[in-house]
C-alpha cells in the first residue's frame, strides 16, 4: 500500500490493487531485497521458535502433573481463546498508532509474562492465568505486522512475501517443536525452555524497534468516533466474501487438534516423550512445503484451489483413526499440513481486499476468530479424547473441518474470489478515508 501520511480517496482504493496486481509476478530475490522485510522476517522466525518450544514445554508439564488429555488440551487451548474478546478492543491501536510501536510493546509485555511462567514453583492455576494474559495481545501484534507487510512489499511482492514468511514460520515451528521435546526430555524440566521463549520476545522487540520505520496507518474520518475499535468486525461481517475467507480460515481450528493431542496420542501408540516434538512437527513440515508452492501459484489458481484444499486437509488426519506408528503418523500429518497451505491463499486474498485505514482491525478480527476456533477445537478434541482414543478424536475433528470447509465454500462462493479486481468499497459498508 502507499506510504504517504494522507490516505487516498475511494477511487484510488478501487483502482490501486487491480493496477498493482497486474504488475506481474515477483521473485524471492526482489522480496528479500527489502531491509524492512528482512527484519520482520527474522523477528517472526526467532520468536516463533520460542513459541513452539514453550508449547511443547507446557504440554509436557501439564500432562506430567495431571496425566489428563483433557487438562493438557485445555491449557493448550488457553493459548488461543482470549483474543476473541481482546482483538476487537485492542486492534484499533494498530489503526491509530505507529504499528512498529504496537509490535514492540506487545513483544515486551509477552516477554515479562512468559518469564514469570519460568519461575520455579509456579502453581498450575497461576500458570494458566499467565498463559491467558500472554495470549491476549497476540491478535494486536499479528494485525500490526500483517497490516505493515503490504506497505513493505507492495504489488505482486506481497504474495511472495507472505509465502516466504509462512514457509519460514513452518521451519521455525519444526525447529521449536523438535528442540522442545528433546530439551525437556534431556533436562527433565520445561521451565528453562519457557525462559528461552521470553528471551526471543525481547530480541524480536529490539529488531523491530531499530529495524523498521514507524508505519503509521492512513487516517480515517472515524478515528475519533464511537465504535472505531470494533469497526473491523462490522466491516468483515457485512461483506460476504471477506466473511467467507475468514470463516474458511477459522475451519483450521479443526485441523490443529493433532498438535494438542500429540502427547496423549504418543502414549496411545507406545512412543516416548522424544517422539512428541517429531509428531507435532509433522503438519508443520507439510505446511512449509505447501507455502513454497504458494509462492509459485498465480492469483487465478489460488482462487480455484482454496476450497478444495481446505476440504482435503482433513483427509489424511482421518487416517489417524488407525493409530499407526510414529513415522506413518508424521507422514499423514505432513500431508495434512501441505494441504493446509490453503490458509496462505485465504490470508493473501483477505489482506488485499481490505484498505489500509481499517486493515489492522479487520485482520485482528479474522486472527482472533482463528485463534478462538483453534482453542475451541483443541478443547473439544481433548474432551472427546477422554471418551474415545486420541486417534479417533483427531479423526472426528478432521471430518468436521472438511465438511465445514465445503459448506462455507458453497455458501460464500469462494471459488469466485479474485483479488486482482481491486478493493471493493460499497458506500454502505466502508468508512470514508481522510483526504
Amino acid at each position: 500500500m502507499v506510504r504517504t501520511a494522507t490516505g487516498p480517496g475511494r477511487g484510488a482504493h478501487r483502482r490501486g490493487l487491480g493496477e498493482r496486481m497486474g504488475a506481474g509476478r515477483a521473485g524471492f530475490r526482489e522480496v528479500v531485497a527489502s531491509r524492512e522485510f528482512r527484519v520482520l522476517w527474522l523477528a517472526q522466525a526467532q520468536s516463533r521458535i520460542g513459541d513452539q518450544l514453550a508449547r511443547v514445554a507446557l504440554a509436557l508439564l501439564v500432562y506430567d502433573r495431571t496425566s489428563s488429555a483433557a487438562m493438557t488440551a485445555l491449557v493448550y487451548a488457553l493459548t488461543f481463546l482470549p483474543p476473541l474478546l481482546t482483538a476487537p478492543l485492542l486492534a484499533g491501536f494498530a489503526d491509530r498508532c505507529s504499528r512498529r510501536a504496537v509490535m514492540v510493546a506487545v513483544d515486551l509485555l509477552r516477554a515479562v509474562l512468559i518469564g514469570l511462567m519460568a519461575v520455579p514453583g509456579t502453581p498450575l492455576a497461576a500458570l494458566m492465568v499467565l498463559v491467558l494474559l500472554a495470549t491476549c495481545p497476540q491478535p494486536l501484534f499479528s494485525a500490526a505486522r500483517n497490516a505493515t507487510l503490504p506497505r513493505v512489499l507492495p504489488d505482486a511482492r506481497f504474495a511472495v512475501g507472505m509465502s516466504v514468511i509462512t514457509a519460514t514460520d513452518g521451519l521455525a515451528q519444526i525447529a521449536g517443536f523438535t528442540a522442545g521435546g528433546l530439551l525437556v526430555a534431556a533436562t527433565g524440566d520445561p521451565r528453562p525452555v519457557l525462559a528461552v521463549n521470553a528471551a526471543t520476545f525481547v530480541l524480536s522487540a529490539a529488531l523491530l524497534h531499530w529495524g523498521i520505520g514507524p508505519h503509521r496507518p492512513e487516517p480515517s474520518a472515524q478515528s475519533g468516533r464511537r465504535g472505531f475499535a470494533v469497526a473491523g468486525v462490522g466491516y468483515v461481517v457485512r461483506d460476504r466474501t471477506l466473511l467467507g475467507l475468514a470463516s474458511v480460515m477459522w475451519v483450521f481450528g479443526c485441523f490443529v487438534v493433532p498438535e494438542a493431542l500429540a502427547v496423549p496420542y504418543a502414549a496411545e501408540i507406545g512412543a516416548g516423550e522424544e517422539a512428541v516434538g517429531l509428531l507435532m512437527a509433522g503438519d508443520v513440515i507439510g505446511m512449509t512445503v505447501g507455502a513454497v508452492a504458494v509462492a509459485k501459484t498465480g492469483a487465478r489458481w489460488r482462487r480455484r484451489l482454496l476450497v478444495p484444499l481446505a476440504a482435503a486437509t482433513g483427509l489424511p488426519l482421518m487416517a489417524t483413526a488407525l493409530a499407526p506408528g510414529v513415522l506413518p503418523t508424521v507422514v499423514l500429518w505432513a500431508a495434512a499440513g501441505c494441504l493446509g497451505s490453503y490458509m496462505v491463499f485465504a490470508q493473501i486474498a483477505f489482506t488485499q481486499l481490505v484498505p489500509d485505514h481499517v486493515r489492522a482491525r479487520a485482520i485482528a478480527f479474522a486472527s482472533a476468530g482463528l485463534q478462538t476456533a483453534q482453542g475451541v477445537g483443541v478443547m473439544l478434541g481433548g474432551v472427546l479424547a477422554e471418551a474415545v482414543p486420541p486417534s479417533l478424536a483427531i479423526a472426528v475433528s478432521a471430518a468436521a473441518g472438511s465438511t465445514a470447509a465445503l459448506l462455507i465454500g458453497a455458501v460464500h462462493r469462494l471459488g469466485r474470489v479474485d483479488p486482482e479486481v481491486g478493493v471493493r468499497l460499497p458506500a454502505a459498508q466502508r468508512e470514508p478515508v481522510g483526504a
